[in-house]
């Protein structure tokens, strides 16, 4: 079976999905809605679909599922329109920045026994999929600490960071899930410390741009996140799990594999610059995960409760942030 897929919003992260529709195989692009005639054009060019708009997509009999790019603040109201619709849909994240209405949000998806995969592109990476997997195995024994970097290489316009979320909400939220995944157990307690150390801009616009993150599980496991929205030298992506009996990691992806040693030492490619490169096999297999999950109708691998669970771990940061403190994620649920 395929799945004929529409995109709602063709900007930067709209194009990351088209590329990866057509590179699925059971998954056909066949329409593009987005208010900017031009976006929604070179998209249309590029895969040979129609540009309809949303009300269009919404009655259209030929799409059988959505992927949702648009604004964030539209992101609930999309899937709860496509869902009562009767169609699979694959949201960005977050699903809202408001945990209530998420939380609204997600009793139309049940009512309606509707699709809905949220967008947490790092679990469909091949190397973060194999130190799942090494661990799911047993080959670590049980798993005791994570350590997460993340930093970009560079800030975003003052425009975005506005509109985002912040960073917890917008940036962190990915790390957030990768440690639910990697620690397998629900997180108890969270304390963030946040400064502004990159762009005295993004502090006026009352958001952070550099963070470390400790969350600790029930049992005590604990992982550590630390971001910035700096990184000089590329974009540094890495993962450690340390377990009872040995530890797995995954390290950064670089222009290329190679290292050359000559009298001045060991060289190597420059990291990889941005997500859309990093991570352009990851965002191919979470679409392939997706039309899966459409075409036998099991559950989606990155569900509506996860993207709640996740939102809950950027409030819970937010507050310790701001109270200074150590924050119980009930405290913010």
């Amino acid at each position: 079976m395929s799945v004929n897929f529409a995109i709602l919003g063709a900007g930067r992260i709209g194009r990351v999905h088209a590329s990866a529709v057509a590179s699925v195989p059971g998954a056909h692009l066949v329409a593009i809605a987005d208010p900017m005639h031009a976006a929604a054009e070179a998209i249309k060019e590029a895969y040979g679909c129609d540009i309809r708009t949303i009300d269009e997509i919404l009655a259209s009999t030929d799409v059988d599922a959505v992927v949702i790019c648009t604004p964030t603040d539209t992101h609930a109201d999309l899937i709860e329109r496509f869902c009562e619709a009767r169609k699979a849909v694959f949201c960005e994240k977050p699903v809202d920045l408001s945990l209530s209405r998420v939380a609204n949000c997600l009793k139309v998806v049940e009512a309606t026994k509707g699709t809905l995969m949220v967008g947490f592109n790092r679990r469909f990476d091949p190397d973060f999929m194999a130190v799942k997997a090494a661990i799911d195995a047993g080959r670590v024994g049980k798993v005791e600490m994570v350590t997460i970097t993340s930093r970009d290489p560079g800030a975003p316009p003052s425009d975005y960071i506005t509109r985002s979320g912040g960073m917890f909400r917008d940036m962190t939220i990915h790390d957030f899930d990768m440690a639910r995944w990697l620690l397998g157990e629900e997180v108890e307690s969270v304390f963030a410390s946040a400064s502004v150390l990159v762009d005295p801009v993004i502090g006026e616009l009352g958001d952070f741009d550099s963070a470390n993150v400790i969350l600790r599980t029930a049992s005590g496991s604990q992982a550590i996140i630390t971001n910035t929205r700096r990184a000089a030298y590329g974009y540094d992506q890495r993962i450690e799990v340390l377990g009872a009996t040995g530890m797995v990691s995954a390290e950064n992806h670089g222009e290329n594999r190679i290292q050359l040693a000559d009298k001045d030492g060991f060289h190597s490619a420059p990291l990889l610059n941005f997500f859309m490169s990093r991570y352009t096999a990851a965002y191919a297999n979470e679409i392939n995960a997706f039309v899966a999950s459409v075409t036998t109708g099991d559950a989606t691998p990155t569900t509506g409760h996860d993207g709640l669970m996740a939102l809950a771990l950027a409030e819970a940061a937010l507050k310790s942030v701001a109270e200074g403190r150590l924050v119980k994620v009930s405290e913010v649920l």
